[in-house]
């Protein structure tokens, strides 16, 4: 049953007000942030240790003027994307697996188990011993601490299916490309999502180490260079200018797919 034209227009206008007064808060909140920032290195009186944010700003300009920003950030978003692809395609087929079969679930979730507590930093070190200083060990070792996350995700997303839609499917003699496309990738579609926007954030904070621990570029290969040359300032520069392209994807990009993913549900 449709909505009244004027119950469109207050639902329109409550969702412009919320959505206004989120942004308000999270400027807000922001701008507060930034003054204890200020607060603080003005206190301390030494940009050696914490210079304030308007000499980070200074810096990341610096630095995009120079090129060596940009050169950097792409290296660091390719594998973060490359780890991103392997992890979600891995754990999606490992979680609608799991979650479908009794059988493989039980042989396979002490394995979960085990790389769900596996510490990054030994994955990353026993990926650069095997393999080498090479990308491949590098999106590698990311991968694998974010494949238990999306398995576990995906699985419980698969124990939730619901049961009158796979009856329903038997009935009308789907094929599995069909039953896959049309019951269960939709069902699926919001736990992907959120799998999608937890495990970014996890994803690019790995590559980071990962870089810093055996990448010759990148964020985490500056990060180390100037934490070598205890230049703060520029470890700064680099961490909040990928933070804020990581925060940009994540406002344009994963938030939106995730509201359209759940959208099926709220019809």
């Amino acid at each position: 049953m449709a909505k009244p034209p004027l119950c469109r227009t207050v639902c329109s206008s409550i969702l412009v007000t919320d959505r206004f007064s989120n942004t308000a808060i999270r400027t807000a909140s922001l701008a507060v942030f930034v003054s204890f920032w200020a607060v603080a290195s003005w206190i301390g009186d030494d940009p050696g240790v914490l210079p304030s944010p308007w000499i980070v700003v200074q810096l990341i300009w610096q630095e995009a003027a120079s090129g060596e920003l940009f050169g950097h950030l792409v290296a660091t978003l390719l594998r973060v994307l490359a780890a991103f692809v392997v992890a979600m395609f891995i754990g999606l087929a490992l979680g609608l697996i799991m979650g479908r079969s009794r059988g493989f679930d039980r042989w396979f979730d002490p394995w979960l188990v085990v790389l769900l507590n596996l510490p990054a930093l030994v994955a990353i070190v026993l990926c650069y011993i095997w393999i080498g200083l090479t990308e491949v060990a590098a999106i590698l070792a990311v991968s694998l601490n974010k494949i238990p996350m999306v398995t576990v995700m995906i699985r419980e997303g698969a124990r939730a299916f619901d049961s009158h839609l796979d009856d329903l499917a038997k009935v009308f003699h789907m094929k599995p490309g069909k039953r896959l496309r049309h019951i269960l990738l939709p069902q699926l579609a919001p736990h992907i999502a959120a799998a999608a926007r937890s495990g970014i954030a996890l994803i690019w904070k790995i590559v980071l180490v990962v870089e810093f621990l055996g990448r010759s570029n990148g964020v985490g290969f500056q990060i180390h260079l100037y934490f070598q040359l205890f230049d703060v300032g520029r470890v700064l520069a680099y961490a909040f200018a990928f933070i804020a392209v990581m925060l940009a994807i994540e406002a344009f990009v994963l938030r939106p797919a995730e509201q359209a993913a759940s959208r099926w549900r709220r019809a």
